[in-house]
C-alpha cells in the first residue's frame, strides 16, 4: 500500500480549512489523493492557500472545489440525504451526480481549466527521435477551410460566452422533487453560497419554506451585494430571490454565491435574465425544469450540458407521481375548438391568443357545463381548473359555487396576503376548487391536487 502524500497533520488541517473531508469513510488515503484525482487538486490547492496564512477559503477556492468535495461526500452514502434526514430518491441523485461528472472533467481537463497541456520533455542522451517527429511547414494533406471556419466560430463562441462550461441544467416531470435536488446541492456546498432564483414571489416563499423544514434555516440570509471590496466570508450562506430581482442587480451581486440554482429555468431564457446569467462568469449555475423537452433547443442555448433528465412517463412508472388518467370531453357539434385560436409568439415559445382564448372559452353555457361535468364526476376531490385569464377564473369560480362546490379564484392579481389564506384554506380542505389564471404553473406544489381540468 502506497504512503499517503500528505501527513495525517497536513490531513486534518486542510479538511478543516475545507469544511470537507478529502478521504472518505473507509477509503485509502494513497488512492484517494494520487496524481490527478481531482480531491488531491483541491487538496493541494488548500495547503497553499494555508501556507500563504489564509484562514478560510479564497472565492476562487470555493468556486472551484466546494461544491465537487461536498458532492463526493454526500453522493458517497448508500443512501444520500439532507439534514433532516430526506432520503434522495434515485433521480435526484442522477442529477448531482451528473453536474459532478461535469465539473470533476472541468478541473482534471486542461483544455477546460486553462493550465495547458505538460511540456514535452527533452530527450535523454542515448534516445533516439524517430524520423519524421520534426516539424514542418507544409499544410496537411486533408486540410479543409471549412472544418477550420467551423473551428474558428466554435473559439469565438467560447470566448463570447465563456462561463458556459459552468452552466448546467436538468429536466425533472412535474410532481418528482426538483426542490429537494435543489437542496442537495446546497448540503453539498458548506462553504460557498447558494443563490437560488424563481420567477415568483409567492414561490421564492415556498423554497424558503423548504429550507427550514428541510433542516437549513441557520444558513438562509437575505440578499447580498458587492460591498466594500472586500471577500465576503465562507460562511455558505443561502438566498431565494426572484430573477427580477437579480435582472435589476446584474454585476453588483456578492461573490459569496459560488452556486446560482435557476428554478423554472425555461422562465430565464428572455433577452434581459440570460443576458445577466451570461456576464457572471465565476459561479457554477444549475437550471431546473420539467418542461425542457418541449424547448431543449432553447434551453441549451443558456445551459450548453444537460445532466439528468426524469420525465413523466418514467416518474409514473416508478410511482413517483401518480398514474396520469385522463378524461376527454370531445366539442359538440357546430362548438368551435381551440385549434382554430391563433398562436403568438413569446419570449421563448409560442402560446395561445389569450384574448381570443377567453372569448371563445369564457361563456356561461360552457362554465356551468364545466361546473356540472366536475360535480357529477369527482365531486368532492380536490382540484385546480385553469381558465383562459382572471375575468374567466372568476366566472368559472362562481359557475363552480352556484354549483354547490367550494371553489375560489386566483390569480397574478390576488393579493399576496389574501392568495396565502386561499391556499392555505385549500391545503385544509376548506377549499375544494381553485380557479387558476396564469399564477398556479411553474414551481407551484400542492400533494392535495387530485384532479386537473
Amino acid at each position: 500500500m502506497d504512503a499517503s502524500p500528505v501527513t495525517g497533520d497536513e490531513l486534518q488541517r486542510a479538511e478543516e480549512f475545507a469544511r470537507e473531508p478529502f478521504v472518505l469513510e473507509g477509503e485509502d488515503a494513497a488512492a484517494a489523493l494520487a496524481e490527478g484525482n481531482v480531491r488531491r487538486v483541491a487538496l493541494d490547492a488548500a495547503l497553499a492557500e494555508l501556507d500563504a496564512g489564509r484562514e478560510e477559503p479564497s472565492v476562487d477556492w470555493r468556486r472551484h472545489y466546494s461544491l465537487i468535495l461536498g458532492l463526493e461526500r454526500l453522493l458517497s452514502d448508500d443512501e444520500p440525504h439532507l439534514v433532516d434526514g430526506t432520503v434522495l430518491s434515485a433521480h435526484q441523485v442522477d442529477a448531482l451526480s451528473g453536474t459532478l461528472i461535469a465539473l470533476t472533467a472541468e478541473i482534471l481537463l486542461p483544455s477546460k481549466n486553462g493550465s495547458g497541456p505538460s511540456p514535452v520533455e527533452e530527450l535523454s542522451t542515448g534516445e533516439v527521435e524517430i524520423e519524421g517527429d520534426e516539424l514542418t511547414d507544409e499544410e496537411p494533406l486533408d486540410w479543409d477551410p471549412s472544418e477550420e471556419a467551423e473551428e474558428e466560430a466554435a473559439s469565438d463562441a467560447v470566448l463570447e460566452d465563456p462561463g458556459a462550461g459552468r452552466r448546467f441544467w436538468f429536466e425533472h416531470a412535474t410532481g418528482a422533487g426538483k426542490t429537494v435536488a435543489a437542496l442537495g446541492f446546497v448540503e453539498a456546498s458548506r462553504t460557498g453560497g447558494v443563490l437560488i432564483l424563481t420567477h415568483r414571489r409567492n414561490l421564492v416563499d415556498q423554497f424558503i419554506g423548504e429550507l427550514r423544514d428541510r433542516g437549513y434555516r441557520k444558513r438562509i440570509s437575505g440578499a447580498l451585494l458587492a460591498g466594500d471590496g472586500k471577500e465576503p466570508p465562507a460562511g455558505g450562506p443561502v438566498t431565494v430571490e426572484t430573477y427580477q430581482w437579480f435582472v435589476r442587480n446584474a454585476g453588483k451581486v456578492s461573490d459569496a454565491y459560488t452556486i446560482v440554482i435557476c428554478d423554472e429555468a425555461h422562465t430565464a431564457l428572455g433577452e434581459k435574465t440570460s443576458g445577466a446569467i451570461r456576464q457572471w462568469t465565476g459561479p457554477v449555475f444549475v437550471g431546473m425544469t420539467a418542461t425542457g423537452a418541449l424547448i431543449a433547443r432553447h434551453v441549451t442555448d443558456l445551459f450548453p450540458t444537460q445532466t439528468s433528465r426524469f420525465d413523466l412517463a418514467q416518474a409514473a412508472r416508478r410511482g413517483v407521481i401518480a398514474p396520469l388518467r385522463c378524461v376527454r370531453i370531445p366539442p359538440g357539434v357546430g362548438v368551435r375548438s381551440i385549434a382554430n385560436v391563433p398562436l403568438r409568439r413569446g419570449e421563448v415559445d409560442q402560446d395561445f391568443d389569450q384574448e381570443e382564448l377567453a372569448a371563445l372559452l369564457d361563456q356561461t353555457p360552457f362554465n356551468l357545463a364545466v361546473a356540472d361535468l366536475y360535480r357529477t364526476r369527482f365531486k368532492d376531490l380536490p382540484g385546480v381548473v385553469y381558465s383562459a385569464g382572471v375575468r374567466h377564473a372568476h366566472n368559472v369560480a362562481k359557475a363552480f359555487q352556484d354549483a354547490g362546490l367550494k371553489a375560489k379564484a386566483v390569480s397574478g392579481e390576488t393579493p399576496k396576503r389574501e392568495l396565502t389564506r386561499v391556499l392555505a384554506a385549500y391545503e385544509r380542505g376548506e377549499i375544494d376548487v381553485l380557479c387558476n389564471a396564469q399564477l398556479l404553473a411553474e414551481g407551484w406544489n400542492s400533494p392535495r391536487a387530485t384532479v386537473c381540468m
